[in-house]
């Protein structure tokens, strides 16, 4: 595993971005593709336009849907706590708003993509900006892709 590679887990991990270093090891046998992915988890993790607590419950709604037991288990903010986790398979009052649109959002995005239309979008569109509209769709596309890729190569 090349220096850039190992720095980068590292950094995921301390950061909380990773909450294990197998799928990476997977990914590693295509280094410079494993570390653009890297790269582009960490942007989003650390110059995110989303809180912690909306970027960590969508992480978990889409990780409810693949079943991916790691991503499941994983907890990568404080902001989320067991009743927050408890209350994701329902459209709860527990959360805000715009924490149920974003949610909405994600659950469709992860199960049925094709449902997604203009007053998602709409409704999206009344608690964030374009740009975390736009955030919010690359966040969903990298955990759904990282959940798949996890479960279906037994990397947890």
């Amino acid at each position: 595993m090349s220096i850039a590679l190992q720095e980068a887990i590292e950094r995921g991990t301390r950061s909380r971005m990773l909450s294990s270093s197998t799928p990476v090891q997977v990914w590693a046998h295509r280094p410079n593709v494993a570390l653009a992915w890297l790269e582009l988890m960490q942007s989003l993790h650390s110059n995110s336009l989303l809180d912690e607590r909306l970027r960590e419950l969508v992480r978990l709604k889409i990780a409810s849907i693949t079943t991916c037991q790691a991503c499941q288990l994983a907890r990568k903010s404080d902001a989320v706590n067991e009743q927050d986790i408890a209350c994701l398979a329902t459209n709860s009052d527990h959360f805000t708003s715009s924490e149920q649109a974003a949610l909405h959002y994600a659950e469709l995005f992860a199960s049925d993509y094709m449902a997604i239309g203009d007053e998602h979008f709409a409704r999206l569109a009344s608690y964030f900006s374009t740009e975390q509209v736009v955030e919010l769709g690359l966040f969903c596309s990298l955990m759904l892709a990282g959940g798949r890729m996890t479960l279906v190569q037994q990397a947890y």
